[in-house]
């Protein structure tokens, strides 16, 4: 058997965590056993399923590097396959035609609030004549569903889970309006494009027993199910905004690297033993569904930013600049050139040492592109100059003017030979060279920087060092 995965969204809203991180357990469990991965748009709801909304959720995907196999599908498209299907179970007497009003089905439900009973509709068009329907009323369809036994959902993940037929009542297949509801549109679908493993949130694990019985009723092979625990805050209650559960491209925004962000992802609720950082190709090769846990996973910023940085100090330094130059040229205010480029370029592998995002990455960085304004905007930089600081600065920086090749082993020779000379240690000298150099008193090392700057600009930023 060929395995077809599917992630099918609803685009209501943005591609949240728990959303990408069920695409990305789809897609590698379909790479992993060589089969396809594909992409549905469960976008029936045509009020709230809007262009941006879809959008958003293909962006976040491709972001992910998730990628699909053969074109997205839209549910939508597909209406008059549903509907035929429908028409398909009223022929052979599985189905029939509800006229049920609204307030008949609110007073059920009251009813059976009431009475301590979960509110579910009582069957009562189930059997009776069609003749008796009400004028004007529109019925739907319902599907007649066992009413005895049980159905059994063979789970991947939460193992067998056995539903008495009688908590099951006879779901709607297609609403009065003539238009399929999510339930059989989503059976259909799966069918249709061949789905043989549905991988998605334990949410979903009472839809799948109606589900279940729909495909039995029409004679199709029901797919195999896993159903993934949910993901929640560090303090175990439901992810909310607050925790991390916001659009994946406000993790773009944040600074996340795609590959830190699958990564992350993967750990919530898989594991190979004790690897924390496991690589695309690794996770294809490692992952199957038994590693996955039946408790809710719980999101961790702390554990992310760590993973990023890891991420970051292994990244392409070519890569990283292109990610951080539209960062440094909205907060320059300013193009910028090949030039900056190639000076972002020399220093990027002291710069990505220290940081755990693009965007640190890029305020870090803003020092080679700008230099420093005074008064110092960083007050343990502009504490670094005051008193004698400013003038072993320029006292240095005048025995610099005296190399001939600007390396940074020359340069620290100078400032070693000038702190012995004073009777000082290395660091009484080196930090306010920093503060002059770069404004602040956090950065690589200044020997680096100086040779990444070059003789010209080193030494202007040096010469215009004072004490505020």
């Amino acid at each position: 058997m060929s395995v077809v995965t599917r992630f099918a969204p609803s685009p209501t809203g943005f591609l949240h965590i728990g959303g990408a991180r069920t695409a990305l357990f789809n897609w590698l469990f379909a790479r992993h056993h060589g089969g396809r991965y594909l992409l549905r748009v469960e976008d029936t709801d045509r009020e709230r399923s809007t262009p941006e909304a879809i959008q958003a959720i293909l962006d976040g995907l491709r972001w992910l590097e998730l990628d699909w196999d053969g074109d997205e599908i839209y549910q939508s498209a597909n209406q008059a396959r549903h509907a035929a299907i429908v028409a398909e179970l009223l022929d052979k007497g599985l189905a029939y035609r509800c006229y049920t009003t609204p307030e008949e089905l609110a007073e059920m439900r009251e009813k059976a609030r009431a009475e301590g009973r979960p509110p579910r509709y009582d069957g009562r068009w189930r059997d009776r004549d069609p003749s008796e329907a009400p004028a004007g009323v529109k019925p739907a369809i319902r599907l007649k569903a066992p009413q005895e036994g049980e159905t059994v959902i063979r789970d991947l993940v939460q193992g067998d889970v056995r539903i008495a037929n009688e908590q099951l009542d006879d779901m709607v297949l297609m609403r009065g309006d003539g238009t399929p509801t999510y339930m059989h549109s989503v059976v259909v679908d799966d069918h249709d494009m061949g789905v043989t493993h549905i991988i998605r949130g334990v949410d979903h694990l009472t839809n799948a027993a109606r589900q279940t019985v729909l495909y039995q009723a029409l004679g199709w092979d029901v797919p195999e199910f896993a159903h993934v625990p949910l993901i929640h805050g560090p303090d175990g209650a439901k992810l909310s905004k607050r925790h991390g559960a916001l659009g994946v491209e406000a993790y773009r925004d944040m600074g996340y690297l795609p590959e830190a962000m699958r990564n992350y992802l993967l750990r919530l609720g898989w594991a190979h033993g004790d690897e924390e950082i496991i690589g695309t190709e690794q996770a294809i090769e490692w992952f199957s569904l038994e590693s996955i846990g039946r408790s809710p996973a719980r999101f961790d910023f702390a554990k992310l930013e760590n993973l990023n940085g890891h991420y970051i100090r292994e990244a392409d330094d070519v890569r990283l600049v292109a990610l951080i130059l539209p960062r440094l040229a909205e907060t320059l205010h300013r193009d910028l050139d090949e030039d900056c480029r190639d000076i972002l370029l020399a220093g990027m592998n002291g710069l990505k040492q220290r940081a755990k995002t693009l965007v640190e990455l890029s305020d870090n960085a803003v020092f080679y592109l700008q230099a420093p304004t005074y008064p110092l905007k960083v007050e343990k930089a502009a504490k670094l100059l005051a008193g004698d600081g400013a003038t072993m600065v320029l006292e240095v920086a005048h025995k610099f003017g005296e190399l001939d090749k600007w390396e940074a082993g020359a340069l620290e020779d100078i400032v070693r030979a000038y702190a012995e000379s004073k009777g000082l240690g290395l660091g009484k000298i080196a930090q306010p060279l920093r503060a002059a150099l770069t404004g602040s008193n956090i950065s690589p090392g200044i020997f680096e920087i100086m040779e990444v700057l070059g003789r010209e600009e080193s030494l202007a930023r040096l010469s215009a060092a004072r004490a505020d």
